[in-house]
């Protein structure tokens, strides 16, 4: 059966060893962040995962959602009584402003709770999810008076959140959405038109449910110039925030889905329901992408979470398991057959699963960082800084991430062989629910071509500007040491590898745009693997450190020096590869027609 242990330890090494947010005591979030403090709340977090969360996933994923004939839906068995439980422990607050009831706490302590919380159980995650990342646009972009009628009963997990964008004749194009608001003349808005993918659209988990949705007014440009967004609560809300009457939408069906199955993932039928905006005419977009970049980042901490939980039962099967005998001959010559363990392939995935679930983790701790960064530090420079850097590393956590965390999940599924593909063992279900996440927030392509043609290119360069220097000052550091000076030459190559790949991008994308959207996907990868690389060569000096001073698991901060050397080996050479795919251009891939793709 499947196993789920919350990584407190390495959690704790990077929160404290890696980042040192001691160091932050004087910002704002940061100063109820003590180590004790810290350590508790990874500590409850990661025992409400387990002990909660994750025995209900597997019988979450058996038995989904049930829409009734009214177009009501109930949960999975357990799901209700945990969302209870985890709305009562104070779950829902944790990183959320003190004036709406929240504890305000830092977001670089809310990712790993998220962590914990998506590796564990990611369908019942997402409830709780998408409602913080709709108090993310309300707190940004919605007036006093919306925030007051709803932000403080969402932040409390009382009522639900959503994001209603995709219809069904579009998906990333949005301009071509059909869902209209007609003026009620009272400042409201009759909202109609059909939304589907929605996930969390409609369940018994909360009295209420807030749906941001995209529409277009009579008037508005039919493009996305012309979109605005709305609040469309399934309970209309009195003046006093108590409910009032049900509105007129309704989930019409659910999707039936490969993965997620614990998640209702509805249509959702708006029949002139009332509605109000959100911001300003025809600027929903924009309003919208304040949502949607919550939700990117916590679409990367979902590959990482299913990396992990799918890494972990490897691990444990890779041990009880015994096949064969080591190529070197009998390591356990008292029994028939050796562990998994011995072989180097499997091997390989194991560590090539450790190596990605721990840089991973690395980086989106540092991103999160960063958006604390963003909003609280000192200087104006160092926020901005930090803010380039979020804007940055979103499509890459979210990108290469999920990329990567579908990569170990699939590779832990081939280390139990044909066990793995039986459903008892629960590993395809890590692997069905992880193939989401390259998919929804943005396909993963769509995430690289918004990195090389967005962010790049954003206030002149600013921000991969700083990347670079960021990475190329730490390397020059761990070069004048004898232990990191291999790995650090390593990365700094492979920093190289990103510049070249960069300037090859400035000098191609204008005379030829389809090279640019060839060679995205594999650049958003070697950013990546220089993300990625960073993180290890911090971890690798934060553990050589502990280790000469005598502190810590000796065995832990041992593993974190042969891993490191792992990815520099395995994972930073591939930087090149991947610079020379980029400038092979585009010609060959776009030259076929139609007919010759379907030509016998």
């Amino acid at each position: 059966m499947p196993v789920y242990r919350a990584p407190i330890q390495d959690t704790l090494f990077q929160l404290n060893d890696v980042l040192g947010i001691d160091r932050y005591a004087d910002l704002p979030g940061f100063a109820n962040a003590s180590p004790d403090m810290v350590e508790a709340v990874l500590t409850e977090a990661g025992k409400f995962c387990e002990e909660v969360l994750f025995p209900i996933n597997r019988s979450g994923d058996l038995e989904g959602c049930t829409r009734h004939e009214d177009g009501s839906v109930t949960t999975p068995e357990g799901f209700k009584e945990a969302y209870k439980a985890y709305c009562e422990a104070g779950w829902t607050l944790l990183n959320q402003p003190e004036e709406f009831g929240g504890q305000g706490l830092p977001h670089v302590l809310g990712f790993p709770v998220e962590e914990y919380r998506m590796a564990a159980n990611q369908a019942f995650a997402m409830y709780p999810g998408l409602t913080q990342a709709a108090v993310s646009a309300l707190l940004v972009k919605g007036s006093d008076e919306q925030k007051r009628l709803y932000v403080t009963k969402m932040v409390s997990g009382e009522w639900g959140g959503t994001m209603n964008l995709t219809e069904p004749q579009c998906g990333t194009d949005l301009g071509l959405i059909r869902t209209r608001a007609v003026p009620n003349g009272d400042g409201s808005y009759s909202i109609t038109g059909t939304k589907i993918f929605i996930s969390s659209g409609e369940h018994d988990l909360t009295d209420n449910i807030i749906h941001l949705v995209l529409a277009k007014t009579p008037d508005a440009p039919d493009s996305v110039k012309g979109i605005s967004l709305f609040i469309v609560p399934k309970y209309l809300v009195n003046d006093d925030g108590s409910l009032g009457e049900r509105n007129t939408l309704s989930c019409g069906s659910i999707e039936h889905k490969m993965g997620i199955h614990a998640n209702a993932t509805c249509v959702m039928n708006y029949d002139g329901a009332k509605g109000w905006m959100v911001g300003e005419e025809n600027k929903g977009l924009a309003a919208m992408f304040v949502m949607m970049n919550a939700a990117r980042l916590g679409v990367g901490i979902q590959g990482l979470g299913q990396a992990d939980i799918a890494y972990q039962n490897a691990v444990q099967y890779a041990q009880d398991r015994r096949q064969g005998r080591a190529l070197t001959g009998p390591q356990d010559p008292a029994q028939k057959a050796d562990p998994l363990f011995v072989h180097p392939d499997v091997r390989r995935m194991l560590m090539d699963g450790k190596a990605v679930v721990e840089g991973l983790r690395g980086l989106c701790l540092w991103g999160a960082l960063q958006v604390d960064l963003a909003h609280g530090a000192a200087s104006e420079e160092e926020r901005q800084q930090a803010d380039d850097l979020v804007s940055l590393l979103t499509p890459v956590i979210k990108g290469y991430g999920t990329d990567k965390g579908y990569d170990v999940a699939t590779n832990a599924q081939q280390v139990f062989g044909g066990h793995g593909y039986i459903e008892e063992q629960g590993m395809s279900q890590y692997v069905r629910d992880a193939r989401i996440t390259m998919i929804y927030e943005g396909a993963n392509g769509v995430q690289a071509m918004d990195l090389v043609g967005r962010k790049l290119a954003q206030n002149g360069g600013r921000a991969i500007q700083s990347f670079f220097a960021i990475v190329d000052a730490e390397c020059a550091a761990a070069k004048g040491k004898p232990a990191f000076a291999d790995f650090a030459g390593q990365l700094e190559k492979a920093n190289g590898e990103l510049k070249a790949a960069t300037m090859w991008f400035m000098e191609n994308g204008m005379t030829n745009p389809n090279n640019v959207g060839a060679g995205a996907h594999h650049y958003m990868h070697i950013m990546g693997i220089v993300a990625l690389g960073l993180m290890w060569l911090r971890m690798a000096e934060a553990a050589q450190k502990a280790l000469d001073e005598g502190r810590g698991n000796k065995a832990f901060l041992e593993a974190k020096l042969v891993t490191a050397r792992h990815f520099g080996e395995r994972f930073i050479p591939d930087a090149g590869a991947l610079r020379r795919k980029i400038e092979a251009g585009s010609e060959a891939m776009m030259a076929l027609t139609p007919d010759q793709f379907f030509a016998a």
